[in-house]
């Protein structure tokens, strides 16, 4: 279920990205990037989605998405903008990306064990 909602929320930021581009015109200025490239950046989401939802690729595309998303973290922290909806949903997105491979991946579990602090 975590990972439908993150591939699904990655999709759809990538789907506006390559196919609307105009209406994040504001938001790329604002955040110091030019508006022609939303085009290249809703590339990047979309194959970081895909490596994602692929279970032979999932590790790399988790890797890939908590980079992106430690960028876009970094970018409105740089802002002056801490705490800021998109910094939340930033930081969610990447700890539901995590807890939903570590839920369907024994690998993970068996290399980051959750342990309790009794017994």
């Amino acid at each position: 279920m975590l990972t439908a909602i993150v591939t699904l929320a990655f999709a759809a930021d990538a789907a506006v990205n390559l196919f609307s581009p105009a209406t994040l015109t504001a938001e790329m200025t604002a955040t110091g990037f030019s508006a022609n490239q939303a085009g290249a950046v809703g590339l990047i989401i979309l194959v970081c989605a895909v490596l994602y939802a692929v279970p032979h690729t999932a590790v790399l595309g988790a890797v890939l998405m908590t980079g992106f998303l430690g960028g876009a973290i970094c970018t409105h922290f740089r802002l002056g903008e801490i705490g800021s909806p998109p910094q939340l949903i930033s930081l969610l997105l990447g700890v539901m990306a995590w807890s939903g491979l570590y839920l369907r991946d024994e690998r993970l579990r068996r290399l980051l064990p959750i342990r309790s602090a009794i017994g």
